[in-house]
């Protein structure tokens, strides 16, 4: 047995957006306080992990590269909705970000590989949690959240939560429209 056999990776995700697609968006969120959930959102996570998927969340988070908040702001934000998502049996198995932006402040103004729709967050998460791209999903409010998806070879589904409805005439049509986050889980759970 070759040694590349050793190393298959099989594991399926589910890649999640953040603002927009699990909470209401607001602009540059990063306080716990304002953080709210998209109605059903917490369950529709706790229908993917029950259906065998890693979730994992892939956000751009700009606000650093600009000074609005921290990457440390960040961090305690996602440690704030994990433990909201505990009390509903839910759970992220990963979270990545991209505090970058090409018109940022230095150090974060960086034309990167990580910030959607460049797929460098996605294929980071494939290669530390052993996930097959082409097996794996990724659900957005945005046209970069699509983008990202089908880059790196994942099924894109766009919500229409968040600026989802906006988005809708910018991506293709062969992309599986869903109401919300709940709908998608149950799209993709029935795949």
């Amino acid at each position: 047995m070759s040694n590349s056999n050793l190393f298959h990776t099989t594991k399926q995700a589910v890649f999640l957006d953040r603002d927009g697609t699990i909470n209401v968006e607001k602009d540059y969120l990063y306080r716990p306080e304002e953080f709210e959930f998209i109605p059903g959102a917490a369950e529709a996570i706790r229908r993917l992990n029950q259906a065998g998927f890693l979730v994992v969340v892939i956000t751009n988070q700009s606000g650093v590269a600009r000074g609005y908040y921290t990457e440390q702001d960040v961090h305690h934000l996602h440690r704030h909705i994990g433990q909201l998502l505990s009390l509903s049996g839910a759970w992220v198995d990963a979270w990545y970000y991209c505090p970058h932006h090409p018109s940022g402040k230095t150090p974060y103004n960086l034309d990167c590989g990580c910030r959607k729709p460049r797929t460098g967050m996605l294929e980071q998460a494939a290669r530390d949690l052993g996930i097959d791209l082409s097996r794996s999903w990724m659900v957005g409010d945005k046209q970069v959240d699509v983008e990202a998806g089908i880059a790196a070879g994942c099924r894109p589904v766009l919500v229409l939560t968040g600026y989802g409805a906006d988005a809708c005439s910018l991506v293709p049509a062969t992309v599986p429209r869903c109401r919300d986050l709940a709908a998608a889980a149950e799209l993709i759970a029935a795949v």
